[in-house]
């Protein structure tokens, strides 16, 4: 059975953090006593949001370009393009034994 990563369980952890800080604002639980307070909530969790956002596209973007290139076989316009190539050899090489 595999280990959950400790940095995962690190940024689920914030992620659940956050949500409850949100949750207990939201009910009165956590009364916001000035506005700085809310301010700083607001840009903190604006920043942990961005970054978490930034690591998860990097990660999907690894995702799909290791599906593409896994793939190992030529796409049909890359097959047609190495055929073109090979018309275009035969042709100057036509080409050069007419001259």
């Amino acid at each position: 059975m595999k280990r959950v990563p400790v940095p995962l369980i690190l940024l689920g952890s914030i992620i659940v953090g956050i949500g409850l800080v949100a949750v207990a604002m939201m009910t009165g639980v956590l009364p916001m006593r000035d506005v700085l307070t809310g301010f700083y909530t607001f840009v903190f969790g604006l920043v942990v949001i961005s970054i978490l956002a930034i690591i998860g596209a990097v990660f999907i973007g690894m995702y799909i370009s290791h599906r593409i290139f896994s793939n190992r076989q030529f796409t049909t316009f890359e097959e047609e393009m190495l055929k073109m190539k090979d018309d275009v050899e035969e042709i100057k090489k036509k080409l050069e034994e007419k001259d």
